[in-house]
Protein backbone atom coordinates (compact mmCIF):
# COMPACT_ATOMS: atom_id res chain seq x y z
CA UNK A 1 0.00 0.00 0.00
CA UNK A 2 1.48 2.98 -1.10
CA UNK A 3 1.05 6.25 1.55
CA UNK A 4 1.42 9.82 0.03
CA UNK A 5 3.33 12.31 2.26
CA UNK A 6 1.52 15.29 2.31
CA UNK A 7 2.69 19.08 2.66
CA UNK A 8 5.01 19.25 6.10
CA UNK A 9 6.89 16.17 5.68
CA UNK A 10 6.28 14.43 8.94
CA UNK A 11 8.20 11.42 8.44
CA UNK A 12 7.05 10.09 12.21
CA UNK A 13 4.55 10.07 15.59
CA UNK A 14 5.20 10.09 18.64
CA UNK A 15 2.72 7.70 20.79
CA UNK A 16 2.46 9.01 24.08
CA UNK A 17 1.06 5.47 25.19
CA UNK A 18 -1.16 4.75 28.01
CA UNK A 19 0.80 6.20 31.02
CA UNK A 20 4.67 7.77 31.81
CA UNK A 21 3.73 6.03 35.74
CA UNK A 22 6.74 3.61 35.90
CA UNK A 23 4.61 2.19 38.98
CA UNK A 24 1.98 1.48 36.57
CA UNK A 25 4.04 0.02 33.10
CA UNK A 26 4.55 -3.59 34.49
CA UNK A 27 0.89 -4.32 35.99
CA UNK A 28 -0.88 -2.89 32.94
CA UNK A 29 1.87 -4.80 30.68
CA UNK A 30 0.84 -8.25 32.58
CA UNK A 31 -2.27 -7.54 32.14
CA UNK A 32 -2.20 -6.75 28.45
CA UNK A 33 -0.17 -10.21 28.43
CA UNK A 34 -2.74 -12.06 29.84
CA UNK A 35 -4.90 -10.29 28.02
CA UNK A 36 -3.44 -10.96 24.23
CA UNK A 37 -2.38 -14.47 24.95
CA UNK A 38 -6.56 -15.29 26.39
CA UNK A 39 -7.15 -13.27 22.82
CA UNK A 40 -4.49 -15.66 20.66
CA UNK A 41 -5.63 -18.73 22.09
CA UNK A 42 -9.38 -18.36 22.61
CA UNK A 43 -9.84 -17.04 18.92
CA UNK A 44 -7.32 -19.00 17.29
CA UNK A 45 -8.31 -21.78 19.03
CA UNK A 46 -12.17 -21.15 17.78
CA UNK A 47 -11.36 -21.51 14.13
CA UNK A 48 -9.33 -24.63 14.71
CA UNK A 49 -12.35 -26.15 15.84
CA UNK A 50 -14.50 -25.17 13.07
CA UNK A 51 -12.47 -26.28 10.73
CA UNK A 52 -11.82 -29.51 12.25
CA UNK A 53 -15.47 -30.43 13.40
CA UNK A 54 -17.11 -31.17 10.41
CA UNK A 55 -20.58 -30.79 12.83
CA UNK A 56 -19.62 -26.86 12.84
CA UNK A 57 -19.17 -26.62 9.15
CA UNK A 58 -22.62 -24.31 8.86
CA UNK A 59 -23.19 -20.70 8.60
CA UNK A 60 -23.32 -19.92 11.34
CA UNK A 61 -20.43 -21.49 12.32
CA UNK A 62 -18.33 -19.98 9.22
CA UNK A 63 -19.61 -16.57 10.35
CA UNK A 64 -18.08 -17.25 13.62
CA UNK A 65 -15.15 -18.51 12.06
CA UNK A 66 -14.49 -14.98 10.46
CA UNK A 67 -15.30 -13.23 13.67
CA UNK A 68 -12.48 -14.66 15.53
CA UNK A 69 -10.35 -14.48 12.77
CA UNK A 70 -10.95 -10.51 12.45
CA UNK A 71 -10.35 -10.27 16.70
CA UNK A 72 -7.38 -12.17 15.91
CA UNK A 73 -6.16 -9.63 13.87
CA UNK A 74 -7.24 -6.14 14.73
CA UNK A 75 -6.29 -6.90 18.16
CA UNK A 76 -2.80 -7.78 16.73
CA UNK A 77 -2.31 -4.36 15.11
CA UNK A 78 -2.75 -2.64 18.40
CA UNK A 79 -1.63 -4.84 21.58
CA UNK A 80 1.74 -5.79 20.88
CA UNK A 81 2.89 -1.66 20.29
CA UNK A 82 1.11 -1.10 23.61
CA UNK A 83 3.10 -3.78 25.33
CA UNK A 84 6.30 -2.40 23.76
CA UNK A 85 5.82 0.47 25.04
CA UNK A 86 4.79 -0.10 28.36
CA UNK A 87 8.38 -1.77 28.69
CA UNK A 88 9.83 1.19 27.69
CA UNK A 89 10.43 0.69 23.88
CA UNK A 90 10.45 3.03 21.05
CA UNK A 91 7.39 5.25 21.15
CA UNK A 92 8.00 6.53 17.85
CA UNK A 93 6.18 5.13 14.79
CA UNK A 94 6.84 6.45 10.79
CA UNK A 95 4.50 8.00 9.03
CA UNK A 96 3.69 4.97 6.90
CA UNK A 97 3.48 2.66 9.60
CA UNK A 98 1.09 4.77 11.82
CA UNK A 99 -1.13 4.98 8.20
CA UNK A 100 -0.67 1.16 8.23
CA UNK A 101 -1.67 0.14 11.38
CA UNK A 102 -4.76 3.01 11.15
CA UNK A 103 -5.74 1.00 7.87
CA UNK A 104 -5.85 -2.16 9.10
CA UNK A 105 -7.46 -1.61 12.42
CA UNK A 106 -10.07 0.47 10.59
CA UNK A 107 -10.49 -2.39 7.91
CA UNK A 108 -10.45 -4.94 10.86
CA UNK A 109 -12.91 -3.58 13.07
CA UNK A 110 -15.19 -2.48 10.48
CA UNK A 111 -15.38 -6.41 8.79
CA UNK A 112 -16.74 -7.08 12.39
CA UNK A 113 -19.63 -4.68 11.94
CA UNK A 114 -20.88 -6.25 9.14
CA UNK A 115 -20.16 -9.39 10.31
CA UNK A 116 -22.22 -9.32 13.18
CA UNK A 117 -25.29 -8.07 10.96
CA UNK A 118 -24.86 -10.59 8.65
CA UNK A 119 -24.83 -13.09 11.73
CA UNK A 120 -27.91 -11.46 12.64
CA UNK A 121 -29.78 -12.07 9.74
CA UNK A 122 -28.42 -16.06 9.85
CA UNK A 123 -29.82 -16.16 13.18
CA UNK A 124 -33.48 -14.34 11.93
CA UNK A 125 -33.73 -17.39 9.59
CA UNK A 126 -33.26 -20.00 11.65
CA UNK A 127 -35.26 -19.18 14.55
CA UNK A 128 -37.90 -17.71 12.02
CA UNK A 129 -37.91 -19.32 8.96
CA UNK A 130 -36.08 -23.09 10.30
CA UNK A 131 -37.91 -24.88 7.48
CA UNK A 132 -36.51 -22.64 4.35
CA UNK A 133 -32.79 -21.66 6.14
CA UNK A 134 -31.01 -24.28 3.92
CA UNK A 135 -32.41 -22.49 0.60
CA UNK A 136 -31.88 -18.89 2.22
CA UNK A 137 -28.71 -19.19 3.85
CA UNK A 138 -26.69 -21.38 1.11
CA UNK A 139 -23.23 -21.64 0.65
CA UNK A 140 -23.07 -19.28 -2.16
CA UNK A 141 -25.28 -16.55 0.23
CA UNK A 142 -23.03 -17.11 2.94
CA UNK A 143 -19.72 -16.38 0.85
CA UNK A 144 -21.14 -13.58 -0.36
CA UNK A 145 -22.22 -11.87 2.74
CA UNK A 146 -18.95 -12.39 4.12
CA UNK A 147 -16.81 -11.29 1.07
CA UNK A 148 -18.96 -8.53 1.10
CA UNK A 149 -18.16 -7.58 4.49
CA UNK A 150 -14.35 -7.81 3.77
CA UNK A 151 -14.65 -5.71 0.39
CA UNK A 152 -16.80 -2.84 1.84
CA UNK A 153 -14.72 -2.61 4.95
CA UNK A 154 -11.33 -1.90 3.82
CA UNK A 155 -12.71 0.36 1.04
CA UNK A 156 -13.94 2.28 3.97
CA UNK A 157 -10.42 2.13 5.15
CA UNK A 158 -8.80 3.28 2.37
CA UNK A 159 -10.64 6.48 2.19
CA UNK A 160 -9.64 7.13 6.26
CA UNK A 161 -6.45 7.36 4.92
CA UNK A 162 -7.07 9.10 1.85
CA UNK A 163 -8.75 11.80 4.04
CA UNK A 164 -6.64 11.92 6.95
CA UNK A 165 -3.16 11.29 5.33
CA UNK A 166 -3.53 14.09 3.35
CA UNK A 167 -3.82 16.36 5.93
CA UNK A 168 -0.83 18.94 7.26
CA UNK A 169 -0.19 18.11 10.58
CA UNK A 170 1.94 21.66 12.07
CA UNK A 171 0.57 21.45 15.49
CA UNK A 172 2.81 18.65 16.92
CA UNK A 173 3.93 15.08 15.45
CA UNK A 174 3.12 13.61 19.49
CA UNK A 175 -0.25 11.54 19.41
CA UNK A 176 -2.01 11.41 22.93
CA UNK A 177 -2.77 7.51 22.08
CA UNK A 178 -1.27 4.33 22.41
CA UNK A 179 -1.97 4.03 18.36
CA UNK A 180 -2.70 5.59 15.77
CA UNK A 181 -6.46 6.23 15.96
CA UNK A 182 -8.78 8.92 14.00
CA UNK A 183 -9.53 11.24 16.50
CA UNK A 184 -6.24 12.08 17.85
CA UNK A 185 -4.23 12.10 14.19
CA UNK A 186 -7.05 14.54 13.24
CA UNK A 187 -6.02 16.58 16.28
CA UNK A 188 -2.87 17.42 14.97
CA UNK A 189 -4.29 19.37 11.83
CA UNK A 190 -3.04 22.46 11.01
CA UNK A 191 -6.23 23.54 9.26
CA UNK A 192 -10.23 23.45 10.63
CA UNK A 193 -11.10 19.78 10.06
CA UNK A 194 -14.80 20.42 10.63
CA UNK A 195 -15.66 19.40 7.24
CA UNK A 196 -13.87 15.88 6.99
CA UNK A 197 -14.80 15.22 10.48
CA UNK A 198 -18.30 15.39 9.01
CA UNK A 199 -17.71 13.14 6.06
CA UNK A 200 -15.90 10.75 8.61
CA UNK A 201 -18.95 11.15 10.82
CA UNK A 202 -21.40 10.16 8.13
CA UNK A 203 -19.43 7.26 6.69
CA UNK A 204 -19.03 5.66 10.14
CA UNK A 205 -22.69 6.49 11.16
CA UNK A 206 -23.84 4.39 7.33
CA UNK A 207 -22.08 2.08 8.22
CA UNK A 208 -22.50 1.70 12.38
CA UNK A 209 -26.23 2.29 11.35
CA UNK A 210 -26.97 0.11 8.36
CA UNK A 211 -25.41 -2.74 10.54
CA UNK A 212 -27.79 -2.14 13.56
CA UNK A 213 -30.92 -2.08 11.71
CA UNK A 214 -30.05 -5.14 10.05
CA UNK A 215 -29.86 -6.40 13.41
CA UNK A 216 -32.54 -4.61 15.00
CA UNK A 217 -34.88 -5.45 12.48
CA UNK A 218 -33.72 -9.17 12.78
CA UNK A 219 -33.89 -9.11 16.50
CA UNK A 220 -38.12 -7.98 16.33
CA UNK A 221 -38.87 -10.38 13.92
CA UNK A 222 -37.19 -13.08 16.36
CA UNK A 223 -38.58 -11.62 19.32
CA UNK A 224 -42.10 -11.85 17.68
CA UNK A 225 -41.55 -14.98 16.72
CA UNK A 226 -41.02 -16.11 20.06
CA UNK A 227 -44.10 -14.99 21.38
CA UNK A 228 -46.04 -17.30 18.99
CA UNK A 229 -43.95 -20.19 20.31
CA UNK A 230 -46.40 -22.62 22.52
CA UNK A 231 -43.72 -24.77 24.21
CA UNK A 232 -41.01 -23.47 26.83
CA UNK A 233 -38.40 -25.77 24.81
CA UNK A 234 -39.06 -24.09 21.70
CA UNK A 235 -38.30 -20.53 23.70
CA UNK A 236 -35.74 -22.08 25.44
CA UNK A 237 -33.81 -23.21 22.19
CA UNK A 238 -34.80 -19.49 20.30
CA UNK A 239 -33.17 -17.71 23.27
CA UNK A 240 -30.20 -19.71 22.94
CA UNK A 241 -29.58 -19.46 19.73
CA UNK A 242 -29.31 -15.80 19.74
CA UNK A 243 -28.03 -15.12 22.90
CA UNK A 244 -24.28 -15.28 22.67
CA UNK A 245 -24.58 -13.05 19.74
CA UNK A 246 -26.87 -10.64 21.39
CA UNK A 247 -24.34 -10.39 24.15
CA UNK A 248 -21.39 -9.94 21.72
CA UNK A 249 -23.63 -7.08 19.81
CA UNK A 250 -24.44 -5.42 22.63
CA UNK A 251 -20.62 -5.25 23.67
CA UNK A 252 -19.42 -3.76 20.54
CA UNK A 253 -21.86 -1.20 19.81
CA UNK A 254 -21.81 0.75 23.11
CA UNK A 255 -18.15 0.98 22.54
CA UNK A 256 -18.36 2.39 19.13
CA UNK A 257 -21.24 4.11 19.51
CA UNK A 258 -19.39 6.09 21.94
CA UNK A 259 -16.01 6.10 20.60
CA UNK A 260 -16.21 7.55 17.18
CA UNK A 261 -20.51 9.14 16.52
CA UNK A 262 -19.49 12.35 18.42
CA UNK A 263 -17.84 15.52 17.47
CA UNK A 264 -14.00 15.60 18.07
CA UNK A 265 -14.50 18.99 20.25
CA UNK A 266 -16.58 16.09 22.71
CA UNK A 267 -13.73 13.88 23.01
CA UNK A 268 -11.34 13.53 25.99
CA UNK A 269 -8.18 11.99 25.39
CA UNK A 270 -7.88 10.21 28.55
CA UNK A 271 -11.60 8.65 28.04
CA UNK A 272 -10.91 7.77 25.05
CA UNK A 273 -7.81 5.73 26.13
CA UNK A 274 -9.56 3.96 28.66
CA UNK A 275 -12.46 2.96 25.81
CA UNK A 276 -9.94 2.34 23.10
CA UNK A 277 -8.47 -0.37 25.18
CA UNK A 278 -11.87 -1.65 25.96
CA UNK A 279 -12.74 -2.39 22.08
CA UNK A 280 -9.19 -3.14 20.65
CA UNK A 281 -7.99 -5.47 23.82
CA UNK A 282 -11.11 -6.80 25.82
CA UNK A 283 -13.62 -7.36 22.64
CA UNK A 284 -11.64 -9.49 21.65
CA UNK A 285 -10.98 -11.49 24.04
CA UNK A 286 -14.35 -11.52 25.40
CA UNK A 287 -16.22 -12.91 22.09
CA UNK A 288 -14.78 -16.34 21.55
CA UNK A 289 -15.51 -17.03 25.70
CA UNK A 290 -18.98 -15.41 25.14
CA UNK A 291 -19.69 -17.67 22.42
CA UNK A 292 -17.77 -20.65 24.05
CA UNK A 293 -19.18 -20.68 27.28
CA UNK A 294 -22.77 -20.53 25.87
CA UNK A 295 -22.67 -22.65 23.14
CA UNK A 296 -23.11 -26.27 23.03
CA UNK A 297 -21.94 -26.76 20.08
CA UNK A 298 -19.09 -25.67 20.47
CA UNK A 299 -18.02 -27.64 23.86
CA UNK A 300 -19.03 -30.41 22.38
CA UNK A 301 -16.55 -29.91 19.38
CA UNK A 302 -14.13 -28.79 22.07
CA UNK A 303 -14.32 -32.23 24.51
CA UNK A 304 -14.50 -33.98 20.92
CA UNK A 305 -11.21 -32.78 20.15
CA UNK A 306 -9.46 -33.17 23.56
CA UNK A 307 -10.66 -37.02 23.71
CA UNK A 308 -9.22 -37.35 20.30
CA UNK A 309 -6.01 -35.58 21.61
CA UNK A 310 -5.87 -38.35 24.50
Amino acid sequence: MTIMKNSTEVTEFILLGLTNDPGLQLPLFITFLLIYTITLVGNLGMILLIVLDSRLHTPMYIFLGNLSLVDFCYSSVVTPTVMTELLGGDKIISYNDCAAQMFFFAGFATVENYLLASMAYDRYAAVCKPLHYTTIMTTSVCTWLITGSYVISFMNASIHIADIFTLSFCKSNVIHHFFCDVPPIMDLSCFDNQVRELVLLYIESLNVFFALIVICTSYVLIFFNILKMHSNSGHHKAISTCASHFTAVSIFYGTVIYMYLQPSSSHSMDTDKVTSVFYTMVIPMLNPLVYSLRNKEVKNAFMKLILKEE
